[in-house]
């Protein structure tokens, strides 16, 4: 019987034998490997810490002792051990695990956070709500040095401090990378520093005793404790952690779990905050995966367990821009690129190797890229952030106050917007164009196929007043739809018959928005279906389509509060066009893990399903053009 087969909880791990958790650490690994290799998922990270989390669970009480994962990706052994490991070939599925902590599906997960460098702020606030309460409980956060390139973790860092009674330890999970290795100043700043609670004990007493002699004491004590930072400097120099007053142990071998047990056991009895410090490798024990150059397996597609050799795939969205970049750089020798620790999974790589002096990798720090962007801009420059849509949310007010209020040129290249799906609630780019519809000057693109996000980048990049956007989805780009007419700046894709319906695509909805209008004709009703390009500011031609038709339909795969459609609403009411609306979006909901496929059919967003409800729309029309003006937007969205 397989040992993973025994574990129900994480207390059935502390009567293993030696022999038995070193079999239990190899069937983890095999498992996880063979599940992500059928399903995607993140691996590399998961390979990583096998040993860490079993050691972490064997030493803490779990879920009495919160554990906190940041980012949550690295959460797959912890699954494994609290009673999860029978529906794990579910993983990232429609209706089975999550990629990421559920709170759905255990009691031993409490944060679902996938955004990186919130676990530390999580953890104050436990340790603190636990000690006000008179709760003997340990919170543990496990962060890794990546997360750590991020303000936030830091904020964190410097109030956890000053909680000295606060039964936290922090697990930083150093392997030195994020998707690819970790970038800047704090990264080489994690430096073998460690302590001991009984040393502060003596030094505390040693403190006590001179400063009771009357008039050398204090000095001596001072003279004494400086020594004592000399002889520390000079074995293991002191770092940022020992100097914000937090006690930290290590480094360890993240890979021995004897040793990782021994270190948290020692965190564990000091009573304070204490880090830490294990050094692992990402993608330990899978040579595919550990020979990976760019990620190591970070997050890989379907791929063969024996040779590591990645399923053959179509370019994506992401290939196309990064291909598109590099010609704007080579024409444009003012153009700068910028990630937040993603230079491969937003297609900057290329670019990059191409012109290395003009590629900021600022770690996981999307704050700090985007006023960073503004100095740019003001220095003469024309920086492209490329970034995940769900990640600019963490930067909107440097977005607002200092680009915007600014008038720089920044272009924001927003990669996996919309529905991304398998990533679960917290990465569908669904906020981005409701939020940024309240950036004043702030002009969003969204190009339907290739030609046009080419076209719309070149426009972006030649704004020098005002922060532009560019948004494109995940996955591969759809057929070219090619426009039979422009009117003002909006493109014209179906005009037939009357002026009846007037559909208004948006993005990537194009194919959808197309099919609709097939559908309409076959049932005698008149459609346009026009695609704006560019979505803020409303154009003014697409104010005058919208009254010289019967009815307006928009179709945007953003949340529908506030989108695309609900502007134009509000403009068109400001404008007096009094012209029904059905706007078609995204529910203002956190939505299941599924394919994008699947979510968007679940929320109503295909042609079949947008179709029937203008053939309904328009069949109930009153014969009195005046007896229903306005049509709310649809509130089923």
């Amino acid at each position: 019987m397989a040992v993973l087969d025994q574990i129900t909880a994480p207390r059935d791990l502390r009567g293993l034998s030696e022999d038995e958790l070193t079999q239990l650490a190899a069937e983890i690994r095999d498992l996880m490997i063979r599940t992500v290799a059928t399903n995607s998922g993140h691996l590399g990270p998961n390979l990583g810490v096998v040993e860490l989390t079993l050691a972490i669970h064997r030493v803490f009480d779990s879920p009495r002792d919160k554990v906190v994962f940041d980012t949550g990706h690295q959460s797959y052994v912890h699954k494994l051990v609290t009673g999860r490991a029978g529906d794990f070939a579910s993983l990232r599925r429609e209706g089975g695990l999550s990629g990421y902590p559920s709170q759905a599906e255990s009691e031993h997960d409490l944060v679902e956070n996938s955004h990186a460098s919130t676990a530390l702020s999580y953890a104050d606030g436990l340790a603190k709500a636990y000690a006000i309460r008179g709760e003997d409980r340990h919170t543990v956060a496990v962060i890794g040095d990546g997360a750590l390139t991020g303000g936030m973790a830091w904020e964190a860092l410097n109030n956890i401090a000053i909680q000295h009674d606060s039964r936290l330890v922090i697990v930083v999970n150093d392997n030195g990378r994020s998707y690819t290795p970790t970038i800047g100043g704090l990264a080489t700043a994690l430096t073998s520093l460690r302590t001991d609670p009984r040393y502060e004990t003596l030094l505390e007493v040693v403190k006590k005793r001179l400063n009771a002699v009357p008039g050398v004491g204090p000095a001596a004590y001072d003279a004494l404790h400086a020594m004592k930072k000399g002889i520390k400097d000079a074995l293991a120099p002191q770092g940022l952690f020992e100097d914000l007053g937090l006690k930290y142990v290590g480094p360890v071998d993240g890979h021995d779990r004897g040793a990782m047990e021994q270190a948290l056991s020692q965190a564990k009895k000091f009573g304070g905050p204490v880090i830490v410090h294990a050094i692992t490798r990402k993608g330990y024990g899978y040579d595919p995966a550990e020979r990976h150059e760019a990620d190591q397996f970070h997050a890989p597609g379907p791929f063969d367990v024996q040779t590591g050799a990645e399923k053959p795939k179509g370019p994506i969205w992401t290939d196309h821009f990064a291909e598109h970049v590099v010609t704007i750089g080579e024409r444009r020798p003012d153009v700068v690129a910028i990630t937040a620790a993603m230079m491969h999974p937003v297609g900057l790589d290329e670019f990059q190797r191409r012109f290395p002096d003009r590629t900021f990798d600022v770690g996981i720090a999307e704050q700090h890229a985007v006023t960073s962007a503004a100095g740019l801009a003001m220095g003469g420059l024309h920086p492209v952030f490329a970034v995940y849509a769900t990640f600019l949310n963490r930067a909107f007010d440097q977005v607002l106050m200092d680009v915007a209020l600014h008038k720089c040129g920044v272009t924001f290249v927003l990669d996996r917007s919309g529905v991304t799906g398998d990533d679960g609630a917290s990465h569908n780019g669904m906020w981005d164009m409701s939020i940024l519809q309240v950036v004043p000057g702030l002009r969003l693109a969204a190009p339907r196929d290739v030609p046009r996000m080419r076209e719309l980048l070149d426009e972006a990049v030649e704004v020098s007043d005002a922060p532009t956007v560019v948004r494109f989805p995940k996955g591969p780009p759809p057929a070219d739809v090619e426009a039979i007419d422009t009117v003002g700046g909006c493109d014209v894709l179906v005009r037939e018959g009357e002026q009846d319906v007037l559909v208004v695509s948006v993005g990537a909805m194009a194919p959808v928005a197309v099919d609709v209008a097939a559908r309409l004709r076959d049932q005698g009703i008149g459609v346009t279906v026009v695609d704006p390009r560019w979505v803020k500011p409303v154009d003014p031609a697409l104010l005058e389509l919208a009254r010289s038709h019967r009815r307006v339909v928009t179709i945007e795969d953003n949340g529908v509060v506030g989108g695309v459609g609900a502007v134009l609403l509000q403009t068109m009411a400001e404008a007096g066009i009094r012209t029904p609306v059905r706007l078609h979006g995204i529910p203002q909901q956190f939505l299941d893990h599924a394919k994008r496929a699947a979510i968007l059919e679940q929320v109503g967003l295909t042609s079949s399903a947008i179709a029937l409800q203008a053939v309904h729309d328009i069949t109930a029309e009153p014969a009195d053009p005046d007896g229903a003006a306005l049509l709310d937007a649809d509130r089923s969205r």
